[in-house]
């Protein structure tokens, strides 16, 4: 796949001859289907369920007590923690409430204190990859730190993601099972910025949520068991995060300094939607609708769906490339993407 986007024209005229930015006029449309309008009912229902999983699986892990079964139990809270992070996602958008202080409180609970993610680092970071999505230089996300994800990355990569970058497509699923302690670490690390927002309460968010993880676990079962039930929960919840958002970006055209496209171009050619029904929205939160989040982000998860069919014929309308393919089929594409990356660095074609 070409690492870069051919430039279209941002405006041109529409059938009346009247000129306008092409997303103006698609956000028109969906403006005009109520697509933008808040779902209270909907994040209400939401929230009971998956606090209600929450609690039951901590009770759980009190009530299974001293017994292998806790595993299990590990691995279920590791599926709700990344559920509790979708949400935390939605409120970052400003989804669920109109107004800031509500949003930030329900996400410094929410992110910090439930799963010991840092709210105001993540926020900042998704805010940055949602400007600029798979641009070398300033979409976080793909930036070279482990994996790399573009000709010109594997070219000047060096030291770890010079000797990972070889297998990365045989080592992304493994490396998964690391992203969830990564995430802890990448947040407590963040709070040490200088400038950083709300630094104590967040520090003091993230430290209970550590406190109070490790003292329920340990607490509830012996030594050794307490240390796999941590091992297995942390691994499941970054395989799941992982699972979640790769499939949206990865093996899409990457972007660098020299390309130049409009708001509605960027978005749409550099995602990916994943096809499937209810079950998927729930599993992945909403985010398998990916082109329709990346256009409105602020659009409430439900309304995602309804906005995919308006979304996928404008863009045939204009002639942009509206790409959409099941599960499986994703994270194909992305891990051929990631092989071919690594092609020169395991082939020696790369100067060191």
């Amino acid at each position: 796949m070409s690492s870069t986007v051919t430039l279209d024209p941002p405006d041109r005229p529409d059938a009346t001859g009247t000129r306008g930015s092409d997303f103006a006029r698609l956000s028109r449309r969906i403006a005009q289907a109520g697509l933008m309008d808040r779902r209270p009912g909907y994040y209400a229902v939401r929230f009971a369920v998956v606090g209600a999983l929450y609690a039951g699986g901590w009770a759980a892990v009190f009530l299974v007590g001293d017994s292998w079964a806790q595993l299990a139990v590990a691995a279920f809270l590791a599926v709700v923690f990344a559920q509790v992070a979708l949400v935390a996602h939605d409120l970052a958008h400003r989804q669920v409430f109109r107004t800031r202080r509500p949003t930030e409180i329900a996400g410094l609970l929410v992110g910090n204190l439930l799963i010991g993610m840092a709210y105001g680092w993540w926020t900042d970071k998704h805010t940055r990859h949602h400007a600029n999505p798979n641009h070398e230089e300033r979409d976080p996300d793909v930036s070279p730190e482990v994996l790399v994800w573009s000709r010109g990355q594997a070219e000047r990569s060096r030291g770890v993601s010079r000797f990972i970058g070889r297998w990365q497509a045989y080592l992304f699923f493994p490396l998964l099972t690391l992203e969830g302690v990564n995430l802890h670490v990448s947040s407590f690390r963040a709070l040490a910025r200088p400038g950083y927002r709300r630094r104590g309460i967040e520090g003091a968010l993230l430290a209970g949520h550590v406190v109070l993880f490790l003292v329920a676990v340990f607490s509830a079962m012996p030594f050794g068991m307490a240390l796999a039930f941590v091992a297995v929960n942390q691994a499941v919840f970054g395989v799941y995060l992982g699972c979640t958002f790769a499939p949206n970006h990865k093996g899409m055209p990457m972007l660098t300094g020299d390309d130049r496209l409009d708001f509605l171009r960027r978005q749409v050619l550099t995602s990916r939607n994943v096809t499937g029904g209810l079950a998927m929205d729930i599993a992945l939160g909403g985010l398998n609708h990916q082109i329709e989040h990346h256009l409105f982000p602020s659009m409430p998860a439900p309304n995602l769906r309804r906005a995919r069919p308006i979304v996928r014929a404008y863009c045939a309308e204009i002639g942009v490339d509206y790409q959409e393919c099941g599960l499986i089929e994703s994270y194909a594409r992305a891990l051929r993407h990631m092989h071919e990356i690594g092609a020169p660095l395991r082939s020696g074609t790369v100067d060191s």
